[in-house]
């Protein structure tokens, strides 16, 4: 009664208790597109999903119709979308690309909050004339350049969660290979662009030793062992709202040129001053300094300048490529698991 009656004479302390209560019974959950192989995404949406859990903030992972048959997704709580027994004081996270979905968040009356994994598929999926202003949703950048760009298109700058990366799957080897310079690429990011930097490097470099690895249909484990095995990453995706995979080349040890995605601004730093710089946008303070050679998205000349350059750094062996390697490793250090969290729980 002494508690009750407390409460009743300090106003103050009574709407504390009232939103310290809402905030301990809220969950958030989290729609999973129906996508029939899983992209990087749909892994970061797992990641969270499992920080949510850890944290006992977890609702459910909604599907349309089943949840994925990858083993990565397997321990987490599934549920059919309309199924879900979302609260007023909830949130629904549901990534862009997919606004027939918010309908779930918005029938329930709950926080429903768009979370932008690639600033170019913003508006993908609404139907012309539904703007975003006029919508009652909130919104989430996976990125600093991402927010930076939704601010310019919305007038307001949402919160960040970013993507982390595993140190015990991506990590440096102890050596690398010896023989020749072993440069990975991805094929299924612009394949036809990283086949012109790849033709473009050999007319210039007809002598050159080197061992072209494509990366295709692996899992995390086998991705993380190949770019344990080459020397030089390039990265040909665009557009990206972050720009994982040169980010894992990073951590793997790999010395990186190629395309930014705009995202990748997020991390990735010039190692030669007069580098290209993104227009409009100034990059974040990072503790770190260059880590790659990075060119405008779809400049095949400036990635194959870039590949030269990365093999002289290679060839020439001393402080400046253990600097490189340096700042590519405190780089992908920094986006480590517990710093996602944070993210999430200042959100």
């Amino acid at each position: 009664m002494a508690f009750f009656l407390l409460i009743v004479r300090d106003e103050a302390s009574f709407g504390q208790f009232h939103v310290r209560a809402a905030v301990q019974a809220m969950k958030v959950w989290i729609f999973y597109p129906p996508l029939k192989t899983m992209s990087g995404g749909c892994m970061v949406l797992l990641q969270i999903a499992r920080q949510l859990l850890a944290m006992g903030r977890l609702g459910g992972v909604l599907c349309w119709e089943a949840p994925p048959r990858e083993a990565a997704s397997a321990d987490l709580p599934w549920l059919r979308a309309g199924q879900a027994d979302l609260a007023r004081d909830d949130v629904f996270l549901v990534p862009e690309g997919w606004p027939n979905a918010l309908v779930f968040g918005l029938r329930a009356r709950c926080r429903t909050v768009l979370y932008c994994q690639n600033w170019s598929y913003l508006f993908h999926g609404l139907e012309p004339g539904v703007h975003w202003r006029d919508l009652p949703v909130e919104f989430l950048a996976v990125s600093d350049p991402v927010a930076w760009h939704m601010e310019q298109v919305l007038g307001r700058r949402p919160g960040i969660v970013r993507p982390c990366i595993d140190a015990g799957i991506f990590h440096a080897p102890a050596a690398k290979p010896d023989g020749p310079v072993r440069i990975a690429f991805m094929p299924r990011k612009n394949k036809a662009l990283a086949e012109q930097v790849r033709r473009i490097f050999e007319e210039r470099n007809p002598a050159a030793d080197v061992h072209w690895v494509p990366i295709h249909g692996l899992d995390r484990y086998g991705v993380a062992e190949s770019l344990r095995s080459c020397h030089v990453f390039l990265a040909s995706g665009f557009p990206e709202g972050f720009s994982l995979p040169p980010l894992e080349a990073l951590a793997s040890g790999c010395l990186c040129t190629g395309f930014t995605g705009f995202g990748g601004w997020d991390y990735m730093r010039q190692v030669e001053p007069d580098g290209c710089l993104p227009r409009g946008y100034a990059p974040r303070f990072v503790p770190w300094g260059g880590n790659g050679w990075w060119v405008e998205d779809g400049d095949v000349l400036g990635a194959a300048w870039g590949l030269e350059r990365a093999l002289a750094v290679l060839r020439a062996g001393g402080e400046e490529l253990a600097q490189i390697l340096e700042n590519a490793r405190r780089a992908a250090e920094w986006y480590a698991p517990p710093r996602q969290l944070d993210e999430l729980e200042a959100l």
